[in-house]
């Protein structure tokens, strides 16, 4: 049950029967999953069902025909996920890159983030960073550290502004190669600009906040 804990005050499992009582009213599009498993083992094991509020109709029976899955069946599923591995494999690595034009004969110039700072505000800390600058994109990628003692962080939004006269730079996206990062966790933040438009090795001011705006990065001065 999804949210079971906290969304169900009585959970009865019989042989024939599941009833539910829900502790609070879900909402208009609210969606609650349960998840039936069959006795017998065979595959399919299990049914998935979405629970919903609807203020006029009712299901007061849902049948569920349940087609047992052949050999030939499972092989040709494999078959196809092997397929697609291999496609995304082919177009994920460096042969992605070219192919999607984001890597050409003027190639990839990357400069470390120098200058970085020693102080810890809002408990997160910049161990390094890398500058990145190719034809068609931009990026900057800083080792973060969350201090131990401190709330868990992931970046919401980032600022790019040119120091020389201060006009910002579109970012395209910031992201986390983990979830969040929990108390005493590193990880490495990315921040993807606009494709370039300034002259090599320009200077820039990046600022990267949570969602709330409230934890911030120490400012960090990032060539590209």
């Amino acid at each position: 049950m999804e949210g079971r804990a906290t969304r169900f005050s009585l959970v009865d499992a019989g042989d024939h029967t599941l009833t539910l009582e829900l502790a609070v009213e879900p909402g208009a599009a609210e969606k609650l999953g349960v998840r039936v498993r069959y006795k017998d083992g065979v595959s399919p094991a299990y049914a998935t069902f979405a629970l919903v509020s609807h203020p006029t109709l009712v299901d007061k029976e849902v049948e569920v025909v349940r087609r047992p899955r052949t050999v030939e069946a499972m092989e040709a599923a494999l078959a196809e996920k092997d397929a697609q591995l291999a496609a995304l494999r082919a177009v994920s690595g460096p042969v992605g890159l070219v192919f999607s034009g984001r890597l050409d004969w003027k190639g990839v110039k990357a400069r470390p983030i120098e200058g970085i700072t020693t102080d810890t505000p809002n408990g997160l800390k910049v161990v390094n960073g890398v500058g990145y600058r190719a034809g068609s994109w931009a990026l900057a990628v800083v080792r973060v550290q969350n201090l131990s003692g401190q709330k868990p962080w992931e970046p919401g939004q980032a600022r790019l502004t040119r120091t020389t006269n201060g006009l910002p730079v579109q970012v395209r996206s910031v992201g986390l190669n983990k979830a969040r990062l929990a108390p005493g966790e590193e990880g490495l933040v990315a921040v993807e600009m606009e494709a370039p438009h300034w002259n090599s090795g320009e200077l820039f001011r990046l600022e990267v906040l949570d969602r709330s705006g409230s934890r911030r990065l120490p400012t960090l001065d990032v060539k590209l």
